[in-house]
């Protein structure tokens, strides 16, 4: 496997990401030690993303809690933008999301920018993606958010709200500022320039909802950040909180040449797979060890560039002592491939059974989280 030169913008990533690089370029710190002690304060026991530094980055957190401490409690905003079904690294900010909802009692606002696929991809209009839209939804709330504290909404369906907003950030952002962030040229469509006001709305609608500024924690991927690097400015211009975000590394590919892509049915494992698709796919993953069982149980593989280690690590074991046995069985070659591979598709298969379950459930009840004008 050679690696491909890292490409992270808005709408492609490739090859390996350097995320430490990443993080000084654009200014991000680290997730440290003592961030994660202010956290534990309020929060408890830490969540496994946490711990092992799948969320290692962020923006703003030692701000977000003084805030707290001083009884301003902040609300969380995260999104998704529907392309195709999701697949499990679609899950991430979902997770981190549902996890401080749970922890802090915070309300979750979940933007569904079904407009942003057909202005800048080859997507239908989003009357066509409107069913996928709600199927995403559904995969979303079936993570078990709590329908009071919970917010969903569709651009389209929200538009008479959002567009107020969105029209006030417009006006302090030049196409200048946009050519350089994104790279738009000017054959570029006017929609996909104006996308980055309607997305930096939720940052800052809960504030213009009750009259006073409320803090705003984003959990989100690093591909999305250039959204809020050139939003946060204008936002604190409009007189709103600065938000703050917490970044999530990327789910790697099956392959392990870069993220999870929806547009990969290879190498994405699809939070509707059947279990024998789920099989072959994992059957077919990178594994970092070596040539043959033999020279795997004299010399040992490497966990860091196993792409199965890494599904472990980033969801299907949280148990850190487990986690610790698997990635010490490749290292050693006591853990071959084959026996590697099988016991991850179980644990995918079996995750996505009960996913599937409660997504059903959580059909019933799906207006209960929707906001619409």
């Amino acid at each position: 496997m050679v690696d491909k030169p890292a490409v992270v913008d808005a709408y492609k990533v490739e090859g390996k990401v350097d995320y430490d690089q990443f993080a000084r370029t654009y200014g991000l710190k680290l997730i440290d030690g003592e961030l994660e002690k202010r956290i534990e304060k309020y929060a408890g026991p830490l969540h496994f993303l946490l711990k092992r530094r799948i969320y290692y980055a962020q923006r703003e957190m030692g701000w977000l809690l003084d805030e707290y401490e001083k009884g301003n409690k902040f609300y969380i905003y995260t999104g998704r933008a529907p392309s195709h079904e999701m697949h499990v690294g679609h899950l991430l900010p979902f997770v981190m999301a549902k996890w401080l909802q749970d922890k802090f009692r915070a309300e979750v606002y979940i933007q569904i920018p079904d407009e942003e696929k057909f202005l800048a991809k080859d997507a239908p209009e989003p009357d066509a993606m409107k069913s996928l839209a709600m199927d995403n939804v559904l995969d979303i709330i079936a993570l078990g958010f709590k329908p009071g504290l919970t917010k969903v909404f569709l651009d389209t369906e929200y538009a008479k709200t959002m567009y107020k907003q969105a029209v006030r950030v417009s006006k302090h952002i030049t196409f200048s500022t946009m050519q350089a962030a994104f790279g738009f040229g000017n054959d570029s469509n006017i929609g996909k320039i104006f996308y980055t006001s309607m997305q930096a709305v939720p940052a800052f609608l809960k504030s213009v909802q009750e009259g006073k500024n409320v803090p705003c924690l984003i959990p989100l991927a690093i591909d999305q950040d250039v959204h809020f690097r050139v939003a946060r400015d204008v936002i604190g211009k409009l007189g709103y909180y600065k938000p703050a975000s917490i970044y999530t590394k990327f789910l790697p590919s099956l392959d392990g040449l870069a993220k999870m892509s929806s547009s990969d049915p290879i190498g994405a494992v699809y939070l509707n797979d059947d279990p024998e698709t789920v099989k072959k796919k994992i059957g077919k993953a990178f594994t970092g060890q070596q040539a043959t069982a033999e020279l795997q149980r004299k010399h040992g593989g490497d966990p860091d560039k196993c792409v199965v280690c890494q599904y472990y690590r980033y969801f299907f074991e949280p148990n850190d002592a487990k986690l610790k046995k698997i990635l010490d069985g490749e290292r050693s070659g006591t853990l071959l491939a084959g026996e590697h591979k099988a016991h991850l598709a179980e644990a995918i298969n079996a995750f996505l059974k009960a996913h599937r379950a409660k997504r059903e459930r959580a059909r019933e009840k799906l207006d209960k989280f929707m906001m619409r004008d």
